[in-house]
């Protein structure tokens, strides 16, 4: 078994005061660099948005939260956020970043939005990280970061889908919650494909 660590999305604007801030976001980090000091093989994934995004509802003339009805299903359109060089897309400053072995920059395409590490939205478009990952010998990941009903959920599954075995976090994860029971319906649906929800202290690793 050769795990290796998948860091979603720990940056200024889905932390408190950011413009994305996912509540308690900032919890993560020192359960992060607990597991930069356990897993050297470390990827980090970091939301780098064009200005005017298609995931922005200011591209729309939309108030924020509101949804994509040209999207199946409807998307979820957020304030700008994790915009290319700015503040809010770099990583929180007490993360640990000379640890990873990667970084794996998303949502790069002005008109494709993407939360999975592996994949963008459309579900074909691959990022490069599972043939990282395969070459290096991995075959198990373990998931923690932001947030738990999005980018981390797409992370795990789509990890369980391409057959590494998955661990999620979940002390080292906080959801949006934008819908009430967004946080426990992901995790349900981790856990659906294969997943296993862990505590750190937990991890089998």
């Amino acid at each position: 078994m050769k795990p290796a660590l998948i860091l979603v999305d720990i940056q200024n604007d889905f932390c408190p005061g950011g413009a994305l801030a996912v509540p308690d976001g900032d919890a993560v980090v020192p359960v992060a660099n607990r597991l930069l000091e356990r897993f050297p093989l470390a990827v980090l994934t970091q939301d780098w948005h064009p200005k005017g995004h298609i995931s922005f509802a200011s591209a729309f003339g939309k108030e924020a939260y509101s949804l994509d009805l040209s999207t199946n299903p409807p998307s979820v359109l957020w304030p700008d956020h994790c915009v290319a060089g700015t503040h809010g897309a770099d990583f929180h400053p007490l993360l640990h970043t000379e640890k990873a072995k990667l970084i794996v920059r998303k949502g790069r395409s002005p008109q494709l939005d993407s939360y999975s590490a592996f994949y963008e939205n459309d579900q074909v478009t691959p990022t490069g990280l599972c043939g990282f990952l395969r070459e290096l010998g991995a075959d198990t990941v373990i998931v923690a970061g932001l947030a738990t009903d999005y980018c981390v959920r797409a992370t795990a599954i789509h990890a369980a889908k391409l057959g590494f075995s998955v661990y999620v976090v979940q002390d080292g994860v906080r959801g949006v919650e934008a819908v009430p029971g967004d946080v426990a319906r992901a995790l349900d649906e981790m856990r659906h494909y294969g997943c296993t929800i862990v505590l750190e202290s937990e991890l089998p690793l």
